[in-house]
């Protein structure tokens, strides 16, 4: 019998699992070289950068884009006008557009056209397309003087924005004067060049005669409350009581703000970087762009507060001569010559750079916008942080004003159940912030304010708060930050950075806000605890006039002795300032007491009575200095009814006497 062959068992072999077999080996990839990665590099256009990273120029959300393309837009046009010398004349107009043939409500749509529109001085044509179509492009950055806009991003970026959401150019009317013509422009951003591109332009005709009118239709969403569209334009109204601002709503509504201060804020003017803001890197670039010919000379004509006599003593403390080239100034002598300038005792630069707002127009603003029992503001001193000076300015308002004082009494307590305690439902104090008149709506965690506010102690002035949070009560805190540059944490300017200097001068002007409401508070109660006596007094009046007239057999006039015993009970207990304080007396404008502003004298101080215009001889001061603004009027009035003190050798001599150098000639 033949033998089955072994060869095709073997050459089968066993019945594998497919699942259990390894994986085929991976080709390793070839690798890179440094040509290729080299070839792949470019340059990046800073347009090109803020399209894909645009939150940081604060279009985040919807509803926080509105609001920054209207905020951009109306602070160029103030930055305009006042930099021409032009009283403002704003209008912002914010409408839903419509995806079909009719716009849908304001909450509901998600498609807004801006038109922001100034009296200022126009734009030259040539200028147009690129300020408003290109990034870092503006006259603001390399100067040190005030102004709302820094950096040349703003409205360019908010067209950059709407060019992205709606893919619709920025549209421009813009017209220098009444003789030339008005030129219209539709523009865009070519974001890999960070160029503008023209789509259309001609000469039109326009109704102003001076001004220009920037629309823009961006995504968004329109929501009122805080950090609103509304928010932002009565926080701006608050801080630029000399704008005239007309603001045409979503809905429909037209709401007008006048002016209420008639003369623009003193225009700042542009200084030099003091030596002490200078880093090492910054005095070497200069030490090699300088015109100068001479190491002193270049010190005394690049830098503020340096006089030739102090530039030579820091090229003496440097060990360098007067008289070296800059441009040879380099390695270990820069480094000794920025030493020198930072040991060197330099006065603080000058603070005409400067436009702060005023205590007076800060007091006008919060008492037309907020209505309150106490209102009082402070400015401090200019300080200086790397160089750059700076005012911080504070205001406060408490109370909640007649009207909502009655309305809160008027409502009565819910009935509690067993053993259910009372809620505390006392608000929280608000805090408004501004950096260069400008309102601060978002990040206020990050800000500088914020944490100067917090941590303030505001229970030494009689102000309930728990730890780690803001002050309870009606309370408005008010704070600005004036400088010539802003350290701001990010390029949308939401909040301030948390320098030490900065903090230091926003905690001294809050504390003396303190103080000044802490002596209102305990004037106030004290008047509560009189007003509470007279009420007493005039329980017993009538028994006391009853019992004198049994007494004189009814034949007292009981009218005339009641009013007696009124006056006594009425002077016993503090008089009218009794009732102004408690706001009994509707001595001031819309019932409000006349006593409600605490000066660094008391409590003396008096609303300001806003008028229609001032006399043109008499026009007010808006922003005089600290000294002239924190005094009171009544103060000023005291000084001037004191008696003068004669001279001691006038008063003892009669008054037709002879001088003593004549006698003696005769003689």
């Amino acid at each position: 019998m033949r033998q089955p062959s072994k060869a095709p068992l073997a050459k089968r072999g066993p019945k594998l699992n497919p699942s259990k077999t390894s994986p085929p080996a991976l080709q390793p990839k070839p690798a890179v070289s440094a040509v290729e990665m080299g070839a792949r590099q470019r340059e990046i256009s800073v347009s090109e950068f803020f399209t894909k990273n645009r939150h940081l120029l604060g279009f985040d959300s919807p509803r926080k884009a509105l609001l920054t393309c209207v905020k951009e837009g109306v602070d160029n046009a103030l930055d305009a006008c006042e930099e021409a010398g032009i009283l403002p004349e704003v209008v912002v107009k914010v409408e839903a557009v419509a995806n079909g043939e009719t716009p849908p409500p304001a909450s509901q749509a998600s498609r807004f056209r801006i038109t922001v529109a100034d009296n200022g001085p126009g734009i030259i044509r040539q200028q147009i397309p690129r300020i408003f179509a290109k990034l870092l492009y503006g006259s603001k950055f390399h100067r040190l003087r005030m102004s709302r806009g820094q950096q040349g991003i703003g409205i360019s970026a908010a067209g950059m924005y709407g060019q992205l959401t709606t893919g619709k150019p920025v549209q421009i009317i813009s017209r220098t004067s009444a003789r030339t013509p008005a030129h219209y422009f539709e523009v865009q951003i070519d974001t890999k060049k960070n160029e503008p591109r023209i789509l259309e332009k001609k000469q039109i005709d326009w109704e102003s005669q001076r001004g220009t009118q920037v629309t823009i239709e961006v995504e968004g969403r329109y929501q009122k409350g805080r950090a609103s569209v509304d928010e932002y334009i009565e926080q701006t109204i608050i801080a630029n009581p000399h704008v005239k601002l007309t603001y045409f709503t979503p809905e429909g509504e037209t709401k007008e703000h006048p002016r209420t201060y008639h003369e623009l804020p003193p225009s700042p003017r542009e200084i030099k970087p003091h030596p002490y803001g200078i880093e090492l890197g910054m005095l070497l670039k200069m030490l090699q762009d300088t015109k100068s010919h001479w190491l002193s000379g270049f010190l005394a004509s690049e830098f503020s507060r340096v006089s030739p006599r102090l530039a030579e003593d820091i090229c003496k403390a440097a060990g360098l001569s007067p008289r070296a080239r800059p441009r040879d100034i380099h390695g270990q002598a820069a480094e000794t010559l920025y030493k020198a300038i930072q040991s060197t005792k330099i006065m603080a630069p000058p603070t005409n750079c400067l436009s702060p707002i005023g205590e007076k127009a800060i007091l006008s603003g919060l008492y037309q916008q907020i209505k309150g029992d106490f209102y009082t503001a402070v400015s401090r001193p200019p300080a200086v942080y790397r160089g750059n000076p700076f005012v911080i300015e504070a205001g406060l308002a408490y109370g909640r004003g007649p009207e909502e004082a009655a309305q809160s009494q008027e409502k009565k307590p819910i009935p509690q159940a067993e053993g259910e305690e009372q809620q505390d439902d006392r608000e929280l104090a608000r805090v408004i912030r501004y950096a260069n008149r400008v309102p601060l709506l978002h990040q206020q965690s990050a800000c500088a304010i914020y944490k100067a506010v917090l941590d303030t102690t505001w229970r030494n002035y009689g102000v309930s708060q728990s730890k780690g949070a803001f002050p309870s009560g009606p309370m408005v805190i008010f704070v600005h930050m004036a400088s010539v540059w802003v350290p701001f944490t990010s390029e949308s300017k939401d909040a301030i950075a948390d320098y030490d200097e900065i903090s230091k001068e926003i905690t001294l002007a809050l504390r003396e806000c303190g103080r000044r409401l802490g002596t209102f508070l305990k004037r106030r109660e004290r008047a509560q605890s009189e007003y509470h006596r007279r009420n007493i007094f005039e329980l017993y009046i009538e028994e006391v006039v009853d019992a004198c007239n049994r007494l004189k057999g009814g034949k007292l006039p009981t009218q005339k002795l009641k009013e007696q015993l009124q006056k006594i009970a009425l002077k016993r207990t503090g008089g009218e300032k009794t009732d102004e304080l408690l706001g009994k007396k509707g001595g001031g404008p819309e019932g409000l007491p006349h006593s409600i502003i605490v000066t660094p004298e008391g409590v003396e101080g008096e609303v300001p009575v806003l008028v229609a215009e001032p006399p043109k001889e008499t026009a007010p001061q808006l922003h005089a200095g600290h000294r002239e603004t924190g005094r009171g009027t009544h103060a000023q009035a005291r000084r001037r009814a004191r008696p003068k003190p004669r001279h001691k050798t006038h008063a003892s001599k009669p008054a037709g006497a002879p001088k003593k150098r004549a006698t003696r000639r005769k003689e």
